[in-house]
């Protein structure tokens, strides 16, 4: 067991004269739990569909655990977890999972999968009357119960409110704690955050970062000052010395800073600020710099 979960070299697609994918290459580790995180349009799950034999790339190879995307989904060694379809709505959730498990080798036992899913509670209703949320559930126990080393994640979270959220995320630990390789696309910086080893950041179908949170938050210098300013001056904000960008949240005011000392004594001799925090720039704000238009590849 010494091949890679995941080798994508050279990967690339394209729609026209859209290029979505553009000789990607990347390399997933047994075990690891790697977010791929991206502004639309940035080839996410373009690349989710190439790696899962979804979608013919127009050059470059896929390998898991090397071998091609449709030997590895016959050996039932991969399971997904899309943002839509795959669902019949005249059946019940359980018999949805239930036919997942027929399809499988050697699958998982259906009541521990729906139970580790969230899906016990309304396994007997049929899947058309269920919400958005509770769908992505069952996809997920679809996911589990071919009881795959990989998993391959497309905004598994999307409809679900926060409690199924984190309901969601407590059930992966149980799962990566197994061993898992995970690979998950998604919208939410904050899950990306807290799940994942590594994090991927794409941007028009390239690699512009690859680290942990801590190395892909370092990559951006520069510290953000939260403050309550009354009576802001948000145009006389922005002007201050030191500061990048200003942005609002309801009363707060946050100062994206490139020289923070400078715009901490600018904004204390010229406004009456007060509750004041400095920190340094989170995922969000390497986010926004690194896939921003014209940086630094």
């Amino acid at each position: 067991m010494t091949n890679p979960a995941v080798q994508l070299t050279g990967l690339t697609r394209r729609f026209g004269a859209v290029t979505a994918v553009d000789g990607l290459d990347l390399t997933i580790r047994r075990g690891e739990v790697v977010a791929l995180l991206g502004p639309n349009g940035a080839g996410k799950s373009t690349t989710i569909d190439m790696l899962l034999g979804l979608l013919r790339p127009d050059a470059g190879t896929v390998l898991l655990d090397g071998a091609p995307p449709e030997k590895a989904i016959a050996a039932g060694t991969v399971g997904a977890l899309m943002q839509s379809g795959g669902l019949l709505p005249d059946l019940t959730a359980a018999e949805t999972v239930r036919l997942a498990a027929a399809l499988q080798r050697k699958p998982r036992d259906v009541d521990e999968v729906l139970e580790r899913a969230g899906v016990t509670e309304f396994a007997k209703q049929q899947v058309g009357g269920l919400s958005g949320g509770q769908q992505q559930r069952i996809r997920f126990a679809m996911a589990l119960v071919a009881d795959p080393d990989l998993l391959v994640l497309d905004e598994p979270t999307t409809g679900m409110d926060v409690e199924a959220r984190r309901g969601f995320w407590t059930a992966m630990r149980e799962e990566t704690a197994r061993g898992r390789t995970v690979l998950f696309a998604t919208h939410y910086l904050d899950e990306a955050d807290a799940y994942a080893d590594r994090i991927v950041l794409l941007r028009s179908g390239k690699v512009v970062a690859d680290g942990t949170a801590a190395q892909i938050k370092a990559a951006v210098t520069g510290r953000t000052i939260r403050a309550t300013v009354p009576g802001a001056d948000l145009a006389g904000l922005a002007a201050l010395a030191g500061v990048e960008r200003v942005e609002t949240r309801g009363a707060v005011v946050l100062l994206h800073c490139d020289d923070s000392d400078t715009a901490l004594r600018a904004l204390l001799n010229s406004t009456a600020a007060h509750d004041i925090e400095v920190t340094g720039r989170n995922l969000e704000d390497a986010f926004i710099a690194l896939t921003a238009a014209g940086s630094a590849k």
